[in-house]
């Protein structure tokens, strides 16, 4: 798809540089591309680049890097490369000064099905709440986070044994042709804006912090069971599990779920046929791959292998 559109891209994770690169293997005319600034992080103070900058860098894209968006030379470098379409992938809320700037508009990648699920981890929570399905919206930017008028969208399926990280990658691929989609329907005119519809009934998508991931075992099962899912594989769910009167956190990362009637304690955490499981009213949650605090993640059975499961062995609420 060759094109003399002046495309500008910002985004930062992995996420947005698959995006970035399928733009640029349609032979689209990228300009610009602005991410975060490097920054020392980790035990070493280390340099860190955002994906997106280690791409730009690779492919030798002009890479802008501002410490502030509103900064009077960034804008001027944008006014300056003269940009038709800004592309926005996982980035972060820009200012007026910013999104207006484009002859004709700039336009957000969001992996939702828009109006529902706003906000920073809409995979995560789609799971977590028991979606069936997901999907990609592309909206022009406007004053509020994730509001703005839809362009496109596609609905991708989301498959009871989908985690996270699953849906993550399908969503990647299908927004990635959806992006294409509206910089074609925004470089020809063919594409008309629609209003998101409001609702009392839209759920919202929140940035995950710790505790969202702590396992509430007085849940349903299936409930549990889209938590695990939903968290996995970052930021991970949790639990506190206690054995000898030794307590120490345990993330879980894979499970499966079994209805049946059983007559073990709620919350007691046994080994069964080389099985890992942990006792639910309404039967049992299979752990399948775990990562026990200060190890390595690993299978079910190798942590079995090297814990002391006895009669005592439980997972701790709160």
């Amino acid at each position: 798809m060759k094109s003399n559109l002046r495309i500008l891209f910002m985004g930062t994770p992995d996420f947005a540089v698959h995006i970035l690169d399928t733009i640029v293997k349609n032979d689209l005319n990228v300009v610009g591309v602005v991410t975060v600034p490097d920054k020392p992080a980790g035990r070493g103070q280390r340099i860190h680049e955002s994906a997106v900058a280690k791409y730009a860098k690779k492919h030798d894209l002009n890479l802008l890097q501002p410490p502030k968006l509103k900064a009077k030379s960034f804008l001027q470098t944008i006014e300056d490369l003269k940009v038709d379409i800004a592309v926005v992938v996982a980035f972060r809320m820009l200012p007026q000064e910013v999104w207006k700037l484009p002859r004709l508009g700039t336009f957000n990648l969001h992996a939702s099905l828009l109006p529902q699920y706003r906000g920073a981890a809409p995979i995560n929570w789609a799971i977590i709440n028991g979606e069936t399905e997901s999907g990609v919206t592309t909206f022009l930017i406007d004053e509020k986070i994730d509001t703005g008028n839809i362009l496109l969208q596609e609905k991708v399926e989301i498959l009871p044994t989908d985690n996270a990280g699953n849906l993550h990658d399908n969503l990647m691929h299908t927004g990635a042709n959806l992006v294409i989609k509206t910089i074609e329907g925004l470089g020809d005119e063919s594409l008309k804006a629609v209003p998101q519809e409001e609702s009392p009934s839209l759920k919202p998508a929140p940035k995950i912090f710790k505790e969202d991931c702590r396992i509430d075992w007085t849940k349903s099962i299936e409930d549990i069971q889209n938590l695990i899912r939903g968290m996995s594989p970052y930021p991970a769910s949790w639990t506190m599990i206690s054995s000898q009167g030794d307590e120490k956190m345990l993330k879980i990362y894979r499970s499966s779920i079994e209805k049946i009637e059983h007559n073990r304690e709620a919350k007691s955490v046994f080994k069964e046929q080389n099985k890992l499981g942990v006792a639910h009213k309404e039967g049992i949650i299979w752990l399948e791959e775990v990562q026990l605090e200060g190890k390595r993640r690993m299978k079910s059975l190798d942590f079995m292998n090297g814990y002391p499961l006895d009669k005592t062995s439980q997972v701790v609420d709160e």
